[in-house]
């Protein structure tokens, strides 16, 4: 997932929280399974979102193995392949902004590639081995964030982040799924071959976690084509995920290219946008092979620019729209028997109309998502046992 909001919203959230929470759970607290209103009626997943990585860099070990000292039931290895056929741990198939690649290796190894209809000079990561690939070490993408860990972490491949949740999740006496994200599955089949990724990722879970339902595994992706053909080879639970650019004033949803659609659909030339997934006939289409959506969470909470100042600082800005509560795409996806999970929760980049990133995720749950994915575990916990 990409999407930033950088906002931190009014203080009179806390108190509409309160009462959603009241209402809600009927006063009881987070062990009583009728208090939640998700899909199973279980209490919400916390994913840790590229690992805690609001604490440390991005899809390294540590930041995982933080995220599940944090608490959160699953951890997100973002996957892109390797030039000889490894799936590592990357958000986007460019290594630029989240390793040191460019001190490690001349500028004659960028090449230019079409990303998703996007003319982009990067280094790749499929234009390196693994063996070069771990020379490198991870660095900070987010200049708000602390630089403190960079160049101490290597990149890890995906076998060694599912080792790493097994054995961290025995130390601390529960399972610990893993939540892998296809990126690009489109621009990976045009390097590789059409799903010689999905193969290979399939190659690694089967023997490990069994073609089964019940594997503590969600596999997602913005791509349509790849989870249908997935659907064909596996049990593993599949999540379609959703995206958009921004929000309007009247808090519908603005969708630019690339953000407007799968990009398969675009290569395909099917004019359906994201927000048509999240039609009744959308719904409808996405459960015939996948089990869940992931939508961007401005999908599910509708917020409205009014023009009042509601944190009283003297300026209208995004940060004082109003909160008008679930837009039903949440009751929707659940008549239609998918679980929703939305993206992406921070403690230093809170949603529109939240000032409290721990309310925000409990406002949502109270809503009845699925999961949360979060940079931050550790609050989401917290959020979810403060129900």
């Amino acid at each position: 997932m990409s999407r930033v909001w950088m906002g931190r919203g009014p203080l009179w959230v806390s108190a509409v929280l309160a009462l959603s929470v009241l209402q809600a759970c009927g006063g009881s607290d987070g062990d009583d399974a009728t208090a939640y209103k998700t899909l199973d009626g279980k209490a919400p997943l916390v994913i840790g979102h590229r690992g805690a990585s609001g604490e440390l860099p991005e899809h390294t070990l540590a930041a995982y193995e933080r995220a599940i000292a944090r608490g959160a039931d699953y951890i997100e290895p973002d996957l892109v392949m390797t030039r000889d056929g490894v799936l590592i741990a990357r958000h986007e198939p460019m290594l630029d902004d989240t390793t040191d690649v460019a001190t490690r290796f001349d500028a004659s190894r960028k090449t230019t590639k079409m990303v998703d209809g996007v003319s982009t000079t990067a280094f790749f990561a499929s234009d390196f081995t693994l063996a070069e690939i771990k020379t490198l070490r991870a660095r900070q993408s987010r200049s708000s964030r602390s630089a403190a860990y960079d160049g101490l972490y290597e990149i890890p491949t995906l076998a060694e982040v599912i080792a790493l949740a097994q054995t961290e999740g025995a130390k601390v006496g529960r399972t610990v799924g893993i939540y892998p994200e296809i990126k690009h599955s489109t621009f990976h089949a045009g390097l590789f071959g059409t799903h010689v990724f999905e193969d290979k990722l399939l190659a690694t879970l089967h023997p490990i976690y069994g073609n089964t339902g019940s594997a503590p595994v969600f596999i997602q992706s913005f791509e349509v084509a790849n989870l249908q053909y997935l659907n064909t080879k596996t049990n593993i639970r599949l999540v379609q995920l959703v995206d958009a650019d921004d929000v309007n004033a009247d808090g519908s949803m603005s969708l630019v290219a690339p953000f407007a659609q799968p990009y398969d659909f675009v290569v395909a030339g099917d004019t359906r946008r994201f927000s048509d997934l999240l039609t009744a006939s959308g719904l409808a289409f996405v459960k015939g092979y996948a089990d869940a959506i992931g939508p961007w969470k401005p999908y599910l909470v509708k917020t409205v620019a009014d023009g009042l100042d509601r944190n009283g600082d003297g300026a209208i800005t995004l940060n004082d729209r109003r909160v008008d509560g679930s837009t039903g795409v949440i009751e929707a996806a659940h008549a239609a028997g998918l679980a929703v999970h939305t993206w992406t929760f921070r403690n230093d980049a809170s949603g529109y109309g939240f000032s409290d990133p721990q309310a925000e995720m409990a406002y949502y749950m109270t809503l009845g998502v699925d999961g949360v994915f979060t940079d931050f575990p550790g609050t989401g916990v917290a959020a979810r046992n403060g129900l």
